[in-house]
């Protein structure tokens, strides 16, 4: 578990983390999401003691970072997946990481299997693609089969299968009961991965929920119709002051305010054909935009 409480970073006159309290939870994979500038990379250097809050505090499993005996066997961190010296092979790099905090070297053979790097083991990392330095960093990061692991921006710049692979794998990490904490700016991933969200904005807590909640809560759900009797179904709907929008698609209408299954039956009494009939559900990308409007640096201008 990680708990922030009050957390404040100044760096002179700039406020970048501004009284953030939130918790995340074991067995569950949260995203932490914010805008360009929100404070994400400061707040989870403050996590790991790189940087120095101004105010407040952040334990992990109720210790301070600096405080943690081997702090390998706590908490496991990806913040750079290239932070690996490019002529050291990933097994040597590995084994340095293991000797700093007392980790068998067989354990390093574990990790490598894995994350799938075995049969590069002995290649310089400096030679590794984006993808595979990202399995090397999450191989460090489970070195000491920590209870916390931290992960920023980790599917940049991958492929899909690489994409697929590390939402798969930080699943695994999370039904096994350990606090999965993922930084990024992907919101279609995060849709698929995050299991709950903690969203900032200019330093400031935005939400802390279910991903699901935050979605129903920030957005509405709609229903698309398509008739050849669209301008009748549009009198009836508009009658029982639904809100009514022409869709994208020819003999389509966007339906607000009314469930699918009530259209489905207006229509079925005037005998109208309908050609389709499905809700619409909003989006984590709709939502993340409305509720931080307000919190983006820089605006453009339409």
């Amino acid at each position: 578990m990680i708990e922030a409480t009050g957390l404040t970073k100044h760096y002179g006159r700039t406020v970048a983390v501004d009284d953030l309290s939130f918790t995340v939870e074991s067995g569950r994979v949260t995203g932490f999401l914010g805008p360009n500038g929100a404070g994400k990379s400061t707040t989870m250097r403050m996590i790991l003691g790189l940087d120095r809050p101004t105010g407040g505090r952040v334990l992990i499993n109720g210790k301070h970072y600096h405080d943690l005996h081997r702090p390998l066997r706590t908490v496991g961190a990806l913040l750079d997946a290239k932070w690996v010296h490019p002529n050291r092979s990933a097994k040597a790099h590995l084994q340095w990481l293991a000797k700093s905090n007392n980790i068998p070297n067989k354990r390093v053979d574990e990790v490598l299997e894995l994350v799938g790097l075995t049969q590069v083991a002995k290649r310089r990392a400096g030679g590794f693609s984006l993808g595979m330095s990202q399995r090397l960093g999450i191989a460090g990061t489970l070195l000491g089969d920590p209870q916390v692991l931290l992960f920023d921006e980790p599917v940049n710049g991958l492929d899909p299968e690489g994409i697929l692979w590390i939402r798969q794998f930080m699943h695994r990490l999370a039904d096994q009961g350990r606090t999965v904490f993922v930084s990024s700016h992907l919101l279609s991933e995060m849709a698929q991965t995050a299991q709950d969200l903690i969203v900032i904005g200019k330093g400031k807590l935005i939400a802390q929920t279910s991903t699901a909640q935050f979605i129903k809560d920030a957005t509405e759900d709609t229903v698309k119709v398509r008739s050849p009797q669209l301008d009748r179904l549009r009198q009836l709907l508009t009658a029982e002051a639904a809100k009514v929008a022409d869709g994208t698609a020819d003999n389509a209408l966007i339906v607000h305010g009314v469930e699918a299954a009530h259209i489905g039956e207006l229509a079925a009494r005037h005998d109208i054909t309908l050609h389709e009939l499905s809700p619409q559900l909003g989006s984590l990308e709709e939502a993340f935009m409305q509720l931080t409007r307000e919190s983006v640096e820089y605006h453009s201008h339409d």
